[in-house]
């Protein structure tokens, strides 16, 4: 069953067309990561998914429930983490929670706070104001507000961003022991250490769904072919790379660059060019997630322009 099933959604404001006719499903229970550069339409599909916006054309249902008729039914049951903190930063954490859990008219307030707490690790700082927390602890709380009312679907935008790696490891801990309950996830984020961690992940750039699919499906279907150069010189034969044709990614790492195209044969006569000039060693190399995520970005056409 398809917890998320929409098809040709559009949304616009004015002349410019933010999400375009984008179709998605997302499984029960699954971790579905929501992939693409700033400005690309992440954050209206999210809100259009989960009822905050009515979608200029297309169709479909979250949670079983219509998208277009029933925003209602679905906002009572979807648990929305956005960007930016905004809870009340001179209330208490405890506070904070006893105010959610008004809004849903939750009860008793006392219990689904003190069991949130605890679920969450926050029982120790209850008392501590919002506004004096580091960006883990804000992560913390954001998420403990979006799970009180038990929702049975979790989109998160961009949960992770400005906090510490320490941080952002127990924030993945606590979403896969949420998805093991049968909560399903949809997380936009530009970590791609995060990506490899959903079970599939949906790539949109420019407002336009580019494609779905697992890591290995997805990087598999990108159609790339890297190579792996040692040399001591790497900024010269970055440079000299650069220039030539079929190059379409050059990156270093220390002593080594990494050499990406979709033409193989290209990227074997512009290796065998340059060492006429450098001394270097090739090898081929394991095309990741992040290379093909800059694929898309140079090849897509921005849609406010």
């Amino acid at each position: 069953m398809n917890v998320i099933e929409v098809e040709g959604l559009v949304k616009r404001y004015g002349d410019k067309t933010v999400v375009d006719h984008v179709s998605m499903s997302v499984a029960a229970g699954e971790i579905a990561g929501f992939l693409g550069p700033n400005g690309s339409g992440k954050t209206t599909t999210i809100r259009l998914m989960c009822g905050l916006l009515t979608p200029d054309a297309g169709h479909g249902s979250v949670l079983g429930h219509d998208l277009r008729r029933e925003q209602l039914k679905i906002k009572r049951q979807v648990g929305y983490m956005t960007q930016k903190f905004s809870f009340y930063e001179d209330l208490t954490i405890e506070e904070n929670l006893q105010f959610v859990a008004r809004l849903y008219r939750l009860r008793p307030v006392r219990k689904f706070v003190r069991e949130t707490l605890a679920d969450l690790g926050l029982t120790s700082r209850r008392k501590q104001l919002a506004g004096s927390l580091s960006g883990g602890w804000k992560q913390r709380l954001a998420l403990a507000a979006c799970i009180m009312h038990q929702p049975r679907l979790l989109l998160l935008d961009e949960p992770t961003a400005g906090v510490d790696p320490k941080a952002r490891r127990d924030f993945w801990d606590e979403i896969h022991a949420l998805a093991a309950t049968g909560m399903t996830v949809l997380i936009s984020t530009h970590y791609m250490d995060e990506a490899e961690r959903c079970d599939r992940i949906n790539y949109i750039s420019y407002g336009k769904l580019l494609v779905s699919g697992s890591v290995d499906e997805v990087v598999a279907g990108a159609g790339l072919t890297t190579f792996v150069l040692k040399t001591d010189r790497v900024a010269a034969v970055e440079r000299a790379l650069c220039a030539l044709p079929g190059v379409d990614q050059v990156s270093p790492f220390g002593k080594t660059l990494h050499l990406v195209g979709r033409d193989e044969a290209a990227l074997q006569r512009a290796i065998k060019t340059v060492s006429a000039d450098f001394d270097l060693q090739a090898a081929p190399g394991q095309t990741s997630l992040e290379d093909v995520f800059i694929q898309f970005m140079s090849t897509a056409e921005d849609n406010m322009t």
